[in-house]
């Protein structure tokens, strides 16, 4: 498998988990970058992701699915106590935030989805636009991995 065909895969699984109502998006991008790196943290994980979703608890700030993907590039980046900070840690997660910004013009759940205000998922418009949002930054943040070494294509592929 290729590099693009895993980025589009794991695209895809982030996309199925959400479709499907098994997660919402922060816990599908979550689950699944998880997965990419080969589950260095059991599925509890998805636990740390569950208050993001529609803007953090439903209130409309950020969007959960960059909520996830922060978190995601976390588990590869990020330190525990008495470590130094990974120097690619603030860039990456200043990269994701600007891609999104850049594709739908904010960060912000309602700003974002706000052709459905208080729609709360009813129609399946706007499903389908946050299902497209947890799959690009999913697909972004895998990219991100992949090409930066954090992620064999061998390993994931296994």
């Amino acid at each position: 498998m290729n590099k693009e065909q895993l980025i589009e895969e794991f695209k895809k699984e982030a996309e199925g988990y959400f479709e499907r109502g098994e997660f919402f998006c922060s816990e599908a991008v979550a689950q699944t970058i998880n997965h990419l790196l080969g589950n260095p943290y059991d599925d509890n994980i998805v636990k740390m992701a569950s208050g993001f979703p529609i803007g953090m608890g439903k209130r409309g700030c950020l969007c959960g699915a960059v909520s996830g993907g922060q978190m995601a590039l976390g588990m590869a980046y990020g330190r525990v106590h008495g470590e130094p900070m990974d120097e690619k840690m603030f860039p990456a997660a200043a990269a994701l935030h600007d891609f999104i910004k850049d594709e739908y013009g904010a960060t912000c759940c309602r700003v974002i989805t706000r052709q459905w205000a208080g729609d709360n998922f009813q129609s399946p418009e706007r499903k389908k636009h946050c299902i497209e949002i947890t799959g690009k930054v999913a697909e972004w943040v895998a990219k991100r991995l992949i090409e930066d070494g954090q992620v064999e294509l061998a390993e994931a592929t296994e």
